[in-house]
């Protein structure tokens, strides 16, 4: 038997994936909290959708009003030491204006909204689809894979067909986080049960064969 039998390492995969896997095992909690988070949002948005999307809008609005004056401030700081801060200063200003004109015209900035989190959802949902071929098969492999591929599926069908309606659009929110919460739990919880061996002897500390 090798030493990587012995810590439960999967002999014969490459040293990163061992070391993914190590790393994954000795933060399973940050994993679980992801998912009992995305589960509480997924719940909310289902029963309340109307007031999910109202805090959509104003999370939104509050971001881009709080973004746009710390860019216009640090604008001013760089034009006092005579650095360049028309950039700043324009990026401050736009982002102000995107704030107003979600509190003043919301359903315009629902329909924005919806090309952001499709992106959004495109973008992460393919770093970990990628993510999930460094982890080992029987470690979870496939159910980071199965939440990268949802969350690719999700964002494309969002861009595509943007006035679906928002409450339509609401429960699909829903859906989507409560399948990615369930099966961040269902990894956490397999991850925990590796993690007493990654922490006795992490992948490539001892050669295999011993």
């Amino acid at each position: 038997m090798t030493m990587d039998d012995r810590v439960g390492m999967t002999p014969g995969w490459p040293a990163s994936n061992n070391a993914m896997t190590s790393l994954l095992a000795q933060n399973w909690w940050a994993i679980a909290l992801r998912g009992v988070f995305a589960i509480i949002f997924g719940i909310i948005a289902l029963l309340m959708p109307g007031a999910a999307l109202l805090a959509f809008v104003l999370l939104f609005a509050a971001y881009m009003l709080v973004d746009g004056i710390l860019a216009i401030i640090a604008g001013v700081r760089a034009a006092q030491r005579h650095e360049r801060w028309g950039w700043l200063i324009f990026e401050g200003i736009l982002d102000v204006i995107a704030g107003g004109i979600a509190v003043v015209w919301p359903l315009v900035t629902i329909v924005a909204f919806v090309f952001l989190m499709g992106a959004w959802a495109i973008v992460t949902g393919a770093l970990m689809f990628g993510a999930s071929f460094r982890l080992n098969i029987p470690h979870g492999r496939w159910l980071m894979a199965v939440a990268g591929a949802v969350s690719m599926i999700w964002g494309v069908l969002l861009i595509i067909w943007p006035l679906i309606g928002a409450v339509v659009l609401t429960w699909w929110i829903a859906a989507y986080a409560l399948f990615f919460g369930v099966a961040l739990l269902v990894l956490a919880f397999r991850l925990r049960g590796r993690r007493h061996d990654a922490a006795v002897a992490p992948s490539g500390a001892v050669p295999r064969g011993v």
